[in-house]
């Protein structure tokens, strides 16, 4: 289940901030709508926009079959392409 959410596409997924070097960042949780190498972006349920940097962070993902997987953001650091490809190249 780790491998499907470090090598899959993660735009779409529902993401919780569960740990988090910035208090005010825990908590926050929200569909994600973009990622760079170093942040996600998500959508709020106030529908406003949130930008949060994967390192220093744990995330807790909502696969689509209701799985929850929690993963440390310093696992996810890398371009999605990169990451996606990488796990290609693996199967």
């Amino acid at each position: 289940m780790i491998e499907e959410i470090l090598q899959g596409e993660l735009i779409g997924l529902m993401m919780e901030v569960e740990e988090s070097s910035n208090k005010d960042m825990v908590g926050l949780r929200g569909r994600v709508v973009d990622e760079t190498r170093n942040t996600f972006v998500i959508e709020t349920e106030r529908k406003e926009e949130k930008r949060i940097p994967k390192a220093g962070n744990v995330f807790i993902f909502s696969l689509e079959d209701g799985v929850r997987a929690r993963v440390s953001g310093n696992m996810l650091i890398a371009r999605p392409e990169d990451r996606i490809k990488r796990g290609a190249a693996r199967r």
